[in-house]
C-alpha cells in the first residue's frame, strides 16, 4: 500500500483510502437511486411527491444530524463515531432492500451518513499536513466522483438484471469491510471540547429540522400551508436561537468566529449552491433519459457515465494546482462552467434529442464540478487551525446537504408548474425549466467564490506562531499539520 503514493506513510494511505470509500459508498448510492427512481415510481405506484420524498428522506436526516455526528466525533473519539456511522448506514441499507416502503427507512441510511461523513473529512484533514492536504483531498473528491460513474450503472444494472433492492444490498459488504479495517488501521483522533454544547445541538438539530421539512414538503403540502409555514418560522427562529447561544457559550460546539474567514465562508456558501445544483439536475437527468428518450434502465446508466468520468480523470488535477493558484479561479471558473453546462442541457430539452446533444454538455458540468468540489473542501478545511478541523467539517457538510434538498425543491417545484409525467413531450416541457433553475443555483455559487483567496495558505509554522484559536486566514497564515 506504501508504494502505491509515492509521499505518502501507510498511513496515510488507508485514511485516505477508507475515508472516500465512505463518501464513494453515499455518493453511489444517491446516483443509483436516482437511477432507478423511474422504476421504483412504477413498481411501487410512487406519486413526484413519493420519488422526491425518497430522496429527502435521506437529505433530511443528513442535514439534521451532520452537527451532531461531528460534535459527538470530537467527544467521544472520530474513528469510533466513523465507525457507528458506517454500521448505521449499512443497516438501513439492508432495511430498505427488504422493505415495500422505503422513504422513512432511507432516513436511517441519512442518520448514518450524518454521523460518517463529516467525521470522514476530519479524520483525512488531521491524516495530512497542508502540503499535502489539497492534493489528499482532489484525490478524495476523485473517488467520491467514482460514485458518479458507479452509481447510475450499478442502478440501471441492479434495475434491469435483478430488481431495485439490490442498489441498496451492495452497500452491506462494502461498509462491513470498512468498518473492520478503520477499526484496525486508522488511529483515534478527538476535538479540544472537554463538555458538550448540549444546548447547542438541541438548537442547531431543531432548526435544520424545521428548514429542511419546509423545503422537502413545500411541493407536496403547499408552500402557503400551515404545515409548511411552521415549519419554516420555526426553523428561522431556532436557528438564529443557536446563533445567538454559540456567540455567548463558553465551549460553542459552531465557533462564529469561523466566519470572519473570507475562505471558510466562501467555502461553505459556494458547496450550498453547488449541491443544489448537482442533485436537482441528477435527480431529473436520469428520468429524462429514461421518461422522454426512452432508455432502458443500464442504458441511461451508461449515458451518465460521462459525467463522473470527468470527475475522477480531472479532480485529483484540479486538487494538485489548488496550492499554487488558490481557491477561487478554481471554485468561480468551475462553477460558471457547471452553470453553462446546465443551461445547454435544458434548452436542448426535447423527446428528440441526439445523446451527442446530452453528452457535450454532460462533459462540461463534470468539469466545472471537478474543478469546484476540491476547491471548496480546501478553502473550508485549510483554512482552520487543526483544532476546528472536526467542527469546520460538520458545517461544510451540513450545508451541502441543506443546499441538496433546497436544489431538489426547487427544481420538482419548477417542474411541476410546466411538466408531468404523462408524456414523453410534457416530461421535457418540464424538465427544461427545472435545469434551468440548477443553472441558476450554480451560477450564484461561483459569485459567492469569488470571495475565495487567489493564494493558497501558508505553511504550517506560520499558524503555531500565531496561538491557538486563531483562524488562518485571519492572518494570511495555513494550518497546523494535524
Amino acid at each position: 500500500m506504501t508504494g502505491s503514493r509515492p509521499g505518502m506513510a501507510a498511513a496515510q494511505v488507508w485514511v485516505l483510502t477508507l475515508t472516500s470509500v465512505a463518501s464513494l459508498m453515499v455518493a453511489l448510492d444517491v446516483l443509483a437511486v436516482s437511477t432507478a427512481l423511474s422504476t421504483i415510481r412504477a413498481h411501487l405506484h410512487a406519486s413526484l411527491a413519493g420519488l422526491e420524498w425518497t430522496v429527502n428522506a435521506y437529505v433530511l436526516s443528513l442535514a439534521v444530524l451532520l452537527m451532531t455526528g461531528a460534535a459527538l466525533g470530537d467527544r467521544l473519539g472520530r474513528r469510533r463515531l466513523f465507525t457507528a456511522g458506517m454500521g448505521l448506514f449499512t443497516a438501513g441499507s439492508a432495511a430498505c432492500a427488504l422493505a415495500q416502503n422505503i422513504g422513512w427507512l432511507s432516513a436511517v441510511q441519512g442518520a448514518g451518513a450524518a454521523v460518517m461523513l463529516p467525521l470522514a473529512l476530519a479524520l483525512l484533514s488531521v491524516g495530512f499536513p497542508p502540503q499535502q492536504r489539497t492534493k489528499a483531498l482532489g484525490i478524495f473528491g476523485a473517488i467520491t466522483g467514482l460514485g458518479a460513474v458507479l452509481g447510475p450503472l450499478v442502478g440501471g444494472a441492479a434495475v434491469q438484471a435483478i430488481s431495485w433492492p439490490w442498489i441498496f444490498w451492495i452497500n452491506v459488504p462494502i461498509g462491513l469491510v470498512t468498518i473492520a479495517l478503520t477499526r484496525m488501521r486508522v488511529g483515534e483522533s478527538f476535538g479540544p471540547d472537554a463538555a458538550l454544547d448540549l444546548p447547542g445541538l438541541v438548537l442547531v438539530t431543531g432548526g435544520a429540522f424545521g428548514l429542511v421539512w419546509a423545503l422537502v414538503r413545500g411541493n407536496a403540502a403547499g408552500w402557503g400551508s400551515t404545515e409548511v409555514t411552521g415549519a419554516l418560522a420555526a426553523g428561522i427562529a431556532l436557528a438564529v436561537a443557536f446563533l445567538a447561544w454559540e456567540l455567548r457559550a463558553r465551549q460553542p460546539m459552531l465557533p462564529m468566529r469561523l466566519f470572519r474567514s473570507r475562505p471558510f465562508t466562501s467555502g461553505t456558501a459556494a458547496i450550498f449552491f453547488m449541491w443544489g445544483s448537482a442533485l436537482g439536475t441528477v435527480f431529473f437527468m436520469a428520468q429524462f433519459l429514461q421518461t422522454a428518450l426512452h432508455y432502458s434502465p443500464l442504458a441511461a446508466g451508461l449515458g451518465l457515465m460521462p459525467w463522473g468520468v470527468t470527475l475522477i480523470v480531472a479532480a485529483p488535477l484540479a486538487g494538485a494546482r489548488i496550492r499554487r493558484a488558490g481557491e477561487r479561479p478554481f471554485i468561480t471558473g468551475g462553477l460558471v462552467l457547471v452553470a453553462a453546462g446546465t443551461a445547454w442541457l435544458a434548452l436542448a430539452a426535447r423527446p428528440s434529442l441526439a445523446y451527442w446533444q446530452v453528452l457535450v454538455p454532460l462533459l462540461l458540468t463534470g468539469l466545472g464540478f471537478s474543478a469546484a468540489l476540491p476547491a471548496t473542501q480546501s478553502a473550508v478545511m485549510s483554512h482552520v487551525t487543526p483544532q476546528y478541523i472536526g467542527k469546520a467539517s460538520g458545517t461544510f457538510t451540513m450545508l451541502r446537504q441543506l443546499g441538496g434538498a433546497f436544489g431538489i425543491a426547487v427544481a420538482v417545484a419548477v417542474f411541476g408548474g410546466s411538466g408531468s409525467y404523462a408524456s414523453a413531450q410534457s416530461f421535457s416541457n418540464g424538465y427544461g425549466p427545472a435545469l434551468g433553475s440548477c443553472a441558476a443555483l450554480a451560477l450564484t455559487g461561483a459569485i459567492t467564490g469569488l470571495l475565495a483567496p487567489t493564494r493558497p495558505a501558508a505553511s504550517a509554522p506560520a499558524v503555531a506562531a500565531a496561538g491557538p484559536g486563531v483562524l488562518a486566514a485571519d492572518r494570511g497564515r495555513g494550518p497546523q499539520a494535524g
